[in-house]
C-alpha cells in the first residue's frame, strides 16, 4: 500500500458501501469514502494486520 494516499479497500463494492485506507507508516487511517469528513478510524500497523487477518479469516459478522 503506498503511503499518505487514501485507497478504496479491494472489498469494497459498487453498492455505494466503500471503505478507503491510508497507510501513514506509523498508523493505517480508515474511513467512509461516502462521508470523508466524519472522522477516520485510526489502527496502530500491529492492530490493523490483526484487525484484517481475523477479518479474512472468519469473515464480517453483523
Amino acid at each position: 500500500m503506498e503511503r499518505n494516499t487514501w485507497r478504496t479497500s479491494s472489498r469494497s463494492g459498487n453498492n455505494g458501501q466503500c471503505v478507503e485506507v491510508r497507510d501513514r507508516g506509523t498508523q493505517i487511517d480508515v474511513r467512509d469514502s461516502k462521508a470523508p469528513a466524519a472522522g477516520t478510524l485510526t489502527f496502530a500497523p500491529a492492530a490493523w494486520t490483526t484487525f484484517t487477518t481475523t477479518i479474512k479469516t472468519h469473515g464480517a459478522r453483523p
